[in-house]
């Protein structure tokens, strides 16, 4: 199949459906797309009769499906006769227009499924020294990470064994609107915690949404997305809000409490405006944090920055996130401010700033201090006003 999408096209309808028949007794569909892509961005998933198969975005111009495996973003399954589509994201039309090219292959026999090689497993960094809170623990991870599932460049069992090596005790990891990740991360053991979550990712906005839930379908208002986690018993956060293009722009009846208050595109953090835009979005907000990690040089790596969670174990980080028992700190190891009950905890933070809630401002003396809490939010400064850490 041959084409030409236009400006006009994209503001018509930015995703576009092309059908095409798969007969009985297939095991295995192809697909592969082409166009010039020093000219724009065309984003390519994948549906079928029985509902969603797969996304990669712009990562990927080929996916396969077959009973067992599939192409990473895609869901391996019996590929049903009926009626499909090829998925179609106008994401960057120059005023020209862009020339494409489809090329649909089914198949009575399917391939070898591709064979990756597992990395070799290391050694975690020593945790800190944090005190338990009632029975519970702090808890260091990330709450936005990639795969080869989506855009990023490693696979699952790679960005485990990164953030492992890191010092971190849990990834969520929130491959671009794709599942196809969640059924592997309770396989790869590698000493952390892996979170199911996709990023549910529009031109407009991206939001994270956390748990088993299934897919959460991207082409539907915000509002949607919001309802099916809560639905599902999962949570949505807003993600990297002040994010240039990434920009939180999609209007929402009802705003999640938790956010993406930093995340790794925050580098200057005497740019105050993260922190202005959670104060204005809710008064409440839960602050996370994540490092957005794609591949190696791009975006932070995982844990910078690091979310530390309240829990009784990992495997109830999403409660205490829930429960708004959270802290955000450039690290796994960088300044660091917890509450410890009536207490707050300043760790490696000597000579910065605790900046109460009503403005007022005490010296941290010493690399652990103890200082005293009031309700509210608060947060750690230097001189030069750069946020190390927050904390409910």
């Amino acid at each position: 199949m041959r084409g030409h999408w236009s400006l006009d096209d994209r503001l018509e309808r930015i995703l576009r459906e092309v059908p095409f028949e798969v007969p009985a007794g297939t095991a295995a569909v192809t697909v592969r797309l082409a166009y010039d892509r020093s000219q724009g961005v065309i984003d390519l998933g994948c549906g079928a009769p029985g509902g969603f198969r797969g996304w990669s975005g712009g990562a990927r111009d080929e996916y396969t499906i077959t009973p067992d495996w599939a192409t990473p973003g895609y869901l391996p399954g019996e590929p049903e006769a009926g009626t499909w589509h090829v998925w179609l994201r106008l994401h960057r039309i120059p005023p020209q227009g862009l020339d494409y090219s489809l090329e649909i292959t089914t198949s009575a026999a399917a391939p070898a499924e591709p064979v990756a090689e597992e990395p070799p497993h290391g050694q975690r960094p020593p945790r800190r020294d944090v005190p338990s809170v009632d029975g519970l623990r702090w808890f260091a991870g990330d709450f936005h990470a990639h795969t080869l599932h989506s855009d990023g460049s490693l696979t699952i069992a790679e960005l485990a064994e990164l953030a492992h090596g890191r010092g971190l005790d849990f990834l969520a990891v929130t491959d671009h609107n794709t599942v196809s990740h969640h059924p592997w991360l309770g396989k790869i053991d590698r000493g952390i915690t892996l979170i199911p979550g996709q990023e549910v990712t529009t031109d407009r906005g991206h939001a994270n949404v956390f748990g088993e839930v299934g897919w959460v379908d991207f082409r539907q208002p915000a509002d949607s997305w919001a309802e099916h986690a809560e639905r599902a018993g999962g949570l949505i956060s807003i993600n990297h809000p002040l994010g240039g293009d990434c920009a939180w722009l999609l209007p929402i009846a009802r705003r999640p409490r938790i956010a993406e208050v930093w995340s790794s595109g925050w580098w200057d953090r005497r740019w105050g405006a993260p922190l202005a835009w959670a104060d204005a979005w809710r008064d409440d907000v839960i602050a996370i944090g994540g490092s957005d990690f794609h591949r190696h040089g791009s975006d932070g790596l995982p844990g910078g920055p690091t979310t530390w969670v309240l829990a009784e174990d990992t495997s109830t980080v999403l409660d205490g996130v829930r429960a708004g028992r959270t802290a955000v700190s450039t690290g796994p190891d960088g300044p660091l401010l917890l509450r410890l009950g009536d207490e707050l905890l300043a760790l490696d933070a000597d000579g910065l700033v605790l900046v109460r809630p009503d403005g007022t401002r005490q010296v941290v003396r010493g690399e652990r201090a103890l200082l005293r809490a009031i309700d509210g939010r608060h947060r750690l400064e230097t001189y030069e006003n750069e946020v190390i850490a927050l904390c409910e």
